[in-house]
C-alpha cells in the first residue's frame, strides 16, 4: 500500500501495490504500521460500513462526527466510481474551510484517508456504486453533524449536479464558522 499526502493536512490518498501472478493479484489495503509511519492519524478500526447507491448522480454528504469523539475514515469504492470530497473544518488548520476531491475507482482500488475534523461526502459517477467506510471511532448519533453540500464558503467543484440525495442531506444548513 502506498500513501501520498493530500492537500488537506492529515489526509492521504492510498493506492495499492499489487503482487500479480497468473491468478490475478494480492494487495494490502490496510496496514496500521504503514499509516503510522506516514504520520497518518488513524487510531484503530472500530467500524466498517458500506453504502450502495443505485444511480449515477447520487450525493451523500457532507458529514462528520464532532468532538469529543471525532472519527477518521478510510473510504473506497468497492464497485463503480465516485467523486469523493473532504472539507477541512479544523479551525487551527492551515487549510481551514478548503476542500480536496479525488475520484475513487473500484477498478483502481484506491482510497482516501480522511482525518478527524473534516466533513466528507461523495457523488456517484456511475450506476451501482458501493462505497466502503472504515472508521476509527464508534458512531455517536448525538455527535453526527452535516453541512450543505454546495455551501459557497467551500466552493467545491463537484463534477456534476446531484440527481438524488436524502432530504437530510438536501437541507443541511450552511457552515457557521
Amino acid at each position: 500500500m502506498k500513501l501520498a499526502p493530500a492537500k488537506i493536512p492529515g489526509a492521504f490518498t492510498i493506492d495499492i501495490a499489487p503482487n500479480r501472478d497468473e491468478r490475478g493479484f494480492f494487495a494490502r489495503i490496510y496496514c496500521h504500521e504503514t499509516l503510522r509511519a506516514a504520520g497518518a492519524e488513524f487510531r484503530t478500526i472500530r467500524q466498517t460500513s458500506i453504502s450502495f447507491n443505485k444511480e449515477r448522480g447520487t450525493l451523500r454528504g457532507m458529514h462528520w462526527q464532532a468532538e469529543p469523539a471525532p472519527e477518521g475514515k478510510i473510504v473506497r469504492a468497492i464497485s463503480g466510481r465516485i467523486f469523493d470530497c473532504i472539507v477541512d473544518l479544523r479551525r487551527d488548520s492551515a487549510t481551514y474551510l478548503q476542500w480536496f476531491g479525488i475520484t475513487l475507482d473500484a477498478a483502481v482500488h484506491n482510497a482516501l484517508l480522511i482525518p478527524p475534523g473534516c466533513a466528507h461526502g461523495f457523488l456517484t459517477l456511475e450506476d451501482d456504486c458501493t462505497v466502503e467506510y472504515t472508521m476509527d471511532a464508534d458512531y455517536a448519533p448525538a455527535l453526527a453533524r452535516g453541512v450543505r453540500w454546495n455551501d459557497p464558503k467551500f466552493g467545491i467543484a463537484w463534477p456534476a449536479q446531484p440527481l438524488a440525495m436524502s432530504e437530510r442531506d438536501r437541507t443541511w444548513p450552511d457552515f457557521v464558522p
